[in-house]
């Protein structure tokens, strides 16, 4: 192991192999090590049945089209979520064409996008969305229906059953996909282990610590056995460790961590592998969530498919775990607690008095009463079909805010030195889909002096790199062709 490099990743998930990735294509003569707590890559967050696998893109999640008090649906979170993806799925498109990514089919399948709700007043809901973006460019091949033949159609699962009386509405558009992204990571780490990087496994990095020559000092411990590991130094850090991020940037010092507080909930999922049930169901489903619960609770009924085989998913199901790691401490959280985030903590917590009252619910609620969300979906659900699985922990951001002492975030958050020599990723939901624009974000706000010498080549990975499809249908329908292609995932 090298005494000093040029980057050192913490975590072997998707935001660490994305951002290495990245940085040797564009700097290859830099030293790379990464470091991992677990014997294996990805199996936290970024592991397939830790996470939802939906490609965000906003096609039918429809958190990210809110209501307006004047009834009108708002855009623009979609938008952004979708033109964040396509970035994602041009540098995927890039690697596949480099023959760095093997056959995108051992990542990434075309799957359909649904969004599906019963009652009068989301049936009127979900058509005023899909007015607001059928002509929009990036939703192009969106299609609503109030017909249960025609929804049965699409989702021949999830109408038998159904009282005939109740409406139900649904859009289907078939360019959505399913990603793999455990074994995205995998693969992009293997390629930059070829590339010259260095993969540790089961190192936990204990500390963070700038010295006097501006190299930030790691120290590590085997995660087996406790035993010390020799010191590194480098000229950069990432914390890619997903809920241990927090904890880690704390240490460090940097002052930009602080007012930062974070807060677990663990998740489950109802599963299904029935080949029978499983043949029937090819899509993803994101219906809408109760009155008043968090937008982590919009349930939704999701195809997975993992090294080549498919099962169901519903869920989610909120849980409570101190951890910050499926594979963390029951410490974790009160070891994050410093003076200066224990008000912002509680300031969050009191306002969002909501969530607590959707988790304590959670909680308590029974299989049987679990089980009748699952049958809103399907009817004709049976319970000796479905098995309950334990998803990622996800800790939600708080945070100082300009206007109010402390809020909770619902996403994805940079939080990086005034020098730019580290920099780590906090929060939740898109990530994962969002990890190749989260990552460029990064490389600009970090290495704002290598920008023009680096351009050329991330136009070369990223063709709209600085543009919006948004502006252009042209390029948007030319770009979602050309990376479809790529990727294999025509409709």
């Amino acid at each position: 192991m090298k005494k000093t490099v040029d980057v050192a990743l913490i975590g072997g998930g998707i935001m660490s192999a994305t951002l290495g990735t990245l940085l040797k294509k564009l700097q290859p003569d830099w030293d790379i090590q990464i470091f991992e707590r677990l014997g294996d890559l990805a199996e936290e967050s970024s592991n397939p049945w830790n996470n939802a696998g939906t490609g965000h893109s906003a096609l039918c999640e429809l958190n990210y089209t809110p209501q307006n008090s004047d009834g009108s649906i708002e855009i623009s979170s979609a938008v952004t979520v979708n033109e964040q993806f396509q970035v994602s799925r041009q540098f995927w498109s890039y690697l596949v064409g480099e023959g760095d990514l093997p056959e995108p089919s051992s990542f990434i399948n075309a799957t359909p996008h649904m969004s599906f709700v019963w009652g009068e007043t989301n049936v009127e809901y979900l058509r005023k969305r899909f007015e607001a973006l059928k002509d929009h460019p990036l939703f192009a091949g969106m299609e609503y229906s109030e017909d249960p033949a025609v929804i049965h159609s699409w989702v021949p699962l999830m109408m038998p059953g159904r009282r005939k009386s109740e409406p139900v509405a649904a859009t289907h558009i078939p360019s959505g996909t399913d990603v793999d992204f455990g074994a995205l990571s995998n693969f992009m780490v293997d390629n930059l282990v070829e590339s010259g990087a260095q993969l540790n496994t089961e190192i936990r990095v204990t500390g963070l610590r700038r010295q006097r020559d501006g190299l930030w000092k790691l120290s590590m411990r085997h995660d087996v056995g406790e035993t010390p590991v020799e010191p590194i130094s480098a000229r950069f850090v990432f914390v890619g460790a997903g809920g241990y991020a927090l904890n880690l940037l704390q240490k460090s010092g940097i002052r930009e961590i602080r007012g930062f507080g974070g807060f677990p909930v663990s998740g489950e999922f109802l599963r299904t592998d029935n080949p029978e049930v499983v043949a029937a169901h090819s899509a993803k489903v994101y219906g809408k969530a109760a009155v008043g619960s968090p937008p982590m609770s919009v349930p939704h009924l999701d195809l997975r498919v993992v090294d080549g085989q498919g099962s169901l998913m519903f869920g989610p199901y909120a849980g409570f775990s101190p951890k910050f790691l499926k594979t963390g401490s029951v410490l974790d959280l009160f070891a994050s607690i410093r003076w200066h985030n224990l008000l912002p903590m509680v300031a969050a917590g009191l306002s969002n008095l909501s969530l607590v009252k959707y988790l304590l619910g959670q909680l308590i609620a029974s299989r049987e009463t679990k089980f009748a969300e699952l049958r809103n979906f399907i009817p004709n659900a049976k319970p000796e079909d479905w098995y309950s699985i334990t998803a990622g922990q996800r800790v939600q951001v708080m945070k100082k805010d300009p206007k109010k002492v402390g809020v909770l975030q619902f996403g994805t958050e940079v939080v990086s030195s005034a020098d730019g020599s580290i920099a780590g990723l906090l929060g939740a939901s898109p990530g994962a889909s969002t990890a190749v624009p989260i990552m460029l974000g990064l490389v600009e706000k970090c290495f704002p002096e290598r920008m023009d010498e680096w351009r050329p080549e991330i136009e070369k990975m990223i063709p709209t790199f600085g543009r919006q499809l948004s502006d252009s249908p042209e390029l948007a329908h030319d770009t979602l062709a050309r990376t479809a292609k790529a990727l294999n995932i025509h409709a």
